[in-house]
């Protein structure tokens, strides 16, 4: 997937995959994942998506500050 927020392009397949989190089992409704990647260029950014009843139905890309990735990777 790829974004651009506030000018800035995320991209899914150029950045690196740092931590990723999957809850559920493959085809789960409820089941989603967050991956948290980074680009090239040291931005941090979640990827999410998930089934049609979680809470994420639908895939997104949500920009994270340096500073809030450790909180972040603990909320997990």
């Amino acid at each position: 997937m790829c974004k651009e927020i506030d000018g800035v392009v995320y991209d899914t397949l150029t950045s690196t995959v740092d931590k990723k989190f999957t809850y559920g089992a493959p085809g789960d409704p409820y089941g989603y994942e967050e991956t948290l990647y980074i680009t090239g260029e040291g931005r941090y950014f979640v990827y999410t998506f998930g089934g049609e009843k979680s809470k994420y139905p639908v895939e997104n890309i949500l920009p994270i500050a340096r500073e809030d990735v450790k909180a972040w990777m603990l909320s997990h």
